[in-house]
């Protein structure tokens, strides 16, 4: 009855119990400020969602077979999977904070008692001194003295319990720091995919413009090498002079020097590409020899700025839940500061003799509440609480610069994209008239107008502006491609 007394007002202090420091409150929803919303609304309309599936727009069954095996074989984004489990591990020894602990054991040993130690004390040291005294208070005459066998036997076994009452809220707090940080590895592992689903499309987009350019470049190479043929032939006839083939010979010698750069870029693409799929060098050189055309210009952008930012930012999300984390880390340090009360007992059987060992007046137990009052900790209390502050500054600081950051790529990611929309229209009609001063020139040639050389460079001109197009296309690949990650594409968004 006794024990009951004590553990009813305990437990009622442990339900009613407070908890200390500063509680979360979800942060508001964000948007972009007003000019990078009217540049949106321009470039992109009005409404819409972020496809979670975008790279599909470029109808590239080439990519999109890439995005699957890097989100499948990526070693980054497995070893952030892995961190969730390291992170769910944790909070799984937080939620052990605050709740009771039994533990059971057993033991045999072989002991003597010195007649010369603490048992002198009583008087127990000798077999007159407890016969003299006329009883034994102590309860140490059943143990052996110095004129029997000073060693024994003592078995025991039983069950310890402990349980330490959240009466400030600290169990409380660490358990939703720990949370707060499970969600925080979640969350970083679906901004790793959001990252690697974007570079692997930039690296893609990279690869076949570079494949494109060595076309242009060998078609440009055999146009010039055919002129600088003529040239020498009109040469040794003494038709032409030597500057025509001089100029030819020079044209096809800076080819000669821009190819080798090409081919190493596409190597390095492929290469690239296969880390990101956590592949061997040349392993995907198979699936990209496939020929395919990316159509840029056919390319579903997003319809608008998500409504609400965060939800399709992970990143942010994940400043957030480490904001969160922080601040309930706060109240854990405080409590720090106040009374523990612990409940703590004991219940088993000890006996000298294994005869009477599993007898029931073998029993022994001990219950009552441990009472720790902190009185000095030489500043480690103080330290804590301004360490647990601290970062909790330092979590807001970083937020803050997460939705910054977010904020200018998803402006720079505009104006990117409506520049390179701008020169990809300039370059296309560039090809158009580049091909149409070529037709003339050839027929001009035809009709004994102009020179070889006149071809030859009108041909060389259509070929650099149809390369300049091939970079603006894809530029524009690209862009489109950070603004889908700047947005949050590349993962579905937890429902409301």
């Amino acid at each position: 009855m006794r024990a009951l007394r004590i553990l009813v007002p305990s437990l009622v202090l442990a339900v009613c119990g407070c908890t200390l420091g500063p509680d979360h409150s979800p942060l508001p929803a964000l948007t972009p400020p007003e000019a990078t919303r009217s540049a949106a609304r321009t470039m992109l309309g009005q409404e819409g969602t972020i496809g979670a599936v975008w790279w599909q727009s470029f109808h590239d069954p080439v990519l999109d077979q890439l995005e699957i095996q890097a989100l499948g074989g990526n070693l980054d984004l497995a070893e952030a999977s892995a961190r969730i489990g390291s992170a769910r591990a944790q909070d799984r020894i937080a939620g052990a904070v605050g709740h009771p602990r039994i533990a059971g054991g057993g033991s045999y040993q072989r002991e003597r008692a010195s007649p010369n130690g603490i048992l002198a004390l009583t008087g127990a040291g000798s077999p007159s001194a407890s016969a003299a005294g006329g009883g034994d208070p102590f309860g140490t005459s059943t143990l052996p003295t110095s004129s029997k066998s000073d060693d024994y036997d003592l078995f025991q076994a039983g069950f310890d319990a402990s349980w330490e009452l959240d009466l400030w809220g600290k169990a409380r707090r660490i358990r939703e720091a720990s949370r707060a940080e499970a969600q925080e590895a979640v969350l970083q592992r679906d901004a790793a995919r959001i990252s690697l689903s974007a570079e692997v499309a930039r690296t893609y987009m990279r690869l076949r413009g570079a494949e494109a350019r060595l076309t242009i470049l060998h078609d440009n190479r055999k146009a010039v090498a055919a002129g600088e043929h003529i040239a020498q032939r009109r040469l040794s006839s003494g038709a032409a002079t030597r500057f025509d083939a001089a100029t030819a010979g020079t044209q096809l010698a800076a080819i000669d020097a821009q190819l080798p750069l090409a081919e190493r870029e596409a190597a390095q693409a492929r290469n690239a590409l296969a880390l990101l799929a956590g592949l061997e060098p040349h392993a995907l050189d198979a699936m990209l020899a496939v020929p395919t055309t990316v159509s840029v210009q056919t390319t579903t952008l997003p319809a608008a700025l998500p409504s609400d930012l965060a939800r399709h930012r992970p990143d942010i999300q994940a400043a957030e839940a480490a904001l969160h984390a922080a601040t309930a880390r706060i109240g854990a340090a405080k409590a720090d500061f106040y009374p523990s009360i612990t409940l703590s007992g004991s219940f088993g059987l000890q006996s000298v003799t294994a005869t009477d060992f599993p007898l029931w007046n073998a029993r022994q137990f001990v219950a009552g509440p441990v009472l720790s009052l902190p009185i000095f900790q030489g500043g480690r209390l103080k330290g804590r609480l301004e360490l647990a502050q601290s970062e909790q500054k330092i979590a807001a600081l970083r937020y803050r610069e997460t939705v910054l950051r977010a904020w200018h790529e998803i402006d720079d990611a505009l104006e990117i994209l409506r520049t390179a929309d701008a020169r990809l229209t300039a370059t296309t009609e560039g090809v158009a008239q580049s091909r149409a001063a070529a037709h003339v020139s050839e027929r001009r040639y035809g009709a004994g107008a102009t020179g070889y050389i006149d071809v030859l460079v009108a041909e060389r001109a259509r070929l650099d502006r149809e390369a300049e197009w091939i970079d603006a296309r894809t530029e524009r690949a690209i862009a489109i491609t950070a603004l889908y990650k700047a947005l949050g594409g590349g993962w579905t968004p937890p429902s409301a």
